[in-house]
């Protein structure tokens, strides 16, 4: 049997009953007050559950207390979710001390229940040499300095694999003892760090951990301080590490500066795993598109979201809308070099070339046109060398375009 057993507030407390539900999700789903906890001579031996969901039902301690002792005799149940049920200190104990005896849970959620920091100590603590647990939700309590708990736990730990700290007040000490743990964890994949306080300090500390760790997979630093010197310092690990596929930078104070010393970076290390960016809040240039074209080239699963302002992707545009009018004359670019190099020198003159696309009514509007030469005389010394082996690399940055 497959579904889904509710639970509402409305309904009589469960006394001395026995639901026989195999193989589903059990939600208790309420609102008004703390739910009726049955009492402990219900053994959840006889409910087949293996997924509980008790979010939002104002436990409490007392009721986490009820919960935990029905749960000492269970042997089905592998992910508990408690989040927003007011568990606060004395609630963080209760679970800490039945993580410490846990054989089966592997999924514990304890989103919004008001954790301080030694609320999370005590979490912590319990995690440090369990191996079952294999995902933590502590996203939106309010603990800073507990940082240095968690990272002696991943440290030690041997079991986490999804850890979501977001929406906390981690910062300055807790944070950089939180790196130091992830520098020697051997277990985690994932780690969600948004909307907290990692700022200069903090990405240093995370550079530091990503030179040395190989199993993160996902880092959210989202709606975090950091910002191009921040980015410049992460840099310092994401330059040789080679696990990480997935940097999360959206609504930070980055600029087209730091998104570029990212993304050279990451394109700079050849053993990079890199294959999804979020950067999208932040507007980037020329330069940016460019090198993330070349990148792709190399990299076609490489994943980069951005912004960019409409004059930016027009200019970016040139090259194909140059090369497409080209095409429909049955030419190519070393044809119309060939064509204005009079002397075979392998050399164009940039007001020549301005000159001749303007007689020949290429559709370009005048940044265009200057984004266009640019392109071609990248050290600005008026003249532009060609090459067969130039013009197949811009052919071949065009087929690129084309297929996107």
């Amino acid at each position: 049997m497959s579904g889904t057993l509710i639970w509402k507030q409305t309904m009589p407390p469960m006394r001395n009953s026995v639901c026989l539900v195999q193989s589903c999700t059990c939600r208790l789903v309420g609102g008004q007050g703390p739910f009726p906890y049955p009492t402990s001579s219900v053994t959840w031996n006889d409910i087949s559950v293996t997924n509980l969901e008790l979010e939002d039902n104002g436990l409490g301690a007392e009721g986490a207390r009820h919960l935990v002792e029905m749960l000492q005799t269970n042997i089905t149940i592998q992910s508990l979710n408690l989040s927003n049920n007011q568990l606060k200190l004395e609630g963080a104990h209760v679970i800490s001390k039945m993580l410490l005896d846990n054989y089966y849970i592997k999924s514990i959620k304890l989103s919004g229940n008001d954790f301080d920091d030694t609320a999370v100590k005590y979490v912590a603590d319990a995690l440090k040499v369990d191996y079952v647990v294999k995902e933590l939700d502590l996203s939106h309590n309010r603990f800073g300095n507990a940082g240095e708990h968690l990272g002696h736990m991943l440290a030690t730990n041997v079991g986490i694999e999804v850890l979501n700290l977001s929406w906390n007040h981690l910062r300055m000490g807790g944070a950089v003892a939180l790196s130091a743990g992830l520098k020697v964890n051997s277990t985690l994949k994932q780690l969600q760090l948004s909307w907290n306080g990692f700022g200069h300090i903090e990405a240093e500390s995370l550079g530091q951990a990503l030179k040395h760790n190989s199993t993160l997979v996902l880092l959210d630093l989202g709606s975090n301080r950091i910002d191009d010197q921040a980015v410049a310092l992460l840099c310092q690990g994401l330059a040789t590490n080679d696990t990480l596929r997935v940097l999360k930078l959206s609504h930070n104070p980055l600029t087209n500066i730091g998104a570029l010393t990212l993304l050279k970076t990451v394109t700079k290390n050849i053993k990079s795993a890199v294959e999804e960016i979020d950067i999208s809040t932040v507007f980037v240039c020329e330069a940016f598109v460019e090198l993330l074209e070349k990148a792709v080239q190399g990299r076609p699963a490489l994943n980069v979201r951005h912004s960019a302002m409409s004059s930016v992707t027009r200019n970016s545009s040139a090259l194909q809308i140059f090369q497409k009018f080209l095409e429909e004359r049955n030419e190519s670019i070393m044809d119309f070099f060939q064509a204005l190099d009079k002397e075979g020198t392998m050399t164009v003159s940039t007001s020549d070339f301005r000159k001749a696309v303007k007689a020949a009514n290429i559709p370009l509007d005048q940044r265009q046109l200057e984004w266009l030469i640019k392109t071609f005389d990248k050290k600005c010394t008026a003249t532009i060398m060609y090459s067969l082996q130039s013009a197949h690399r811009y052919r071949d940055v065009q087929h690129h375009q084309d297929e996107d």
